[in-house]
């Protein structure tokens, strides 16, 4: 699936089954609550934090989806082509970093 096909298929079913688009504001809490919930997992399988019993069957994958999805609201709500934003940004980081961290001694 295309970055194009995933926000046609947002957008479909958001206004077939889900009705509506919720507002710009509420997507963007709803996103920032999405991102504590994979920062939740993480700091729980890669850091030094223990698991909570209500930690139990979170899934890593399914919670960085939960992302896309409402970034991808986000950006339909917006006019916003995420391929050619993503394309763009991938230009930019190529001529910005293009020797940046071939020659940082912290990641060596």
């Amino acid at each position: 699936m295309t970055i194009e096909e995933a926000q046609q298929q947002v957008d479909t079913w958001i206004k077939t089954v889900g009705v509506r688009y919720f507002n710009e504001l509420t997507n963007l809490g709803i996103l920032m609550e999405e991102v504590g919930e994979l920062s939740r997992i993480m700091v729980r399988t890669y850091g030094e934090q223990s698991f909570k019993e209500s930690d139990k069957g979170k899934d890593l994958a399914d919670e960085m989806a939960d992302i896309l999805w409402v970034l991808i609201c986000l950006a339909n709500q917006t006019g916003t082509n995420l391929t050619e934003a993503f394309q763009k940004n991938m230009e930019k980081k190529n001529i910005r970093d293009f020797n940046r961290h071939q020659h940082n001694k912290k990641i060596h």
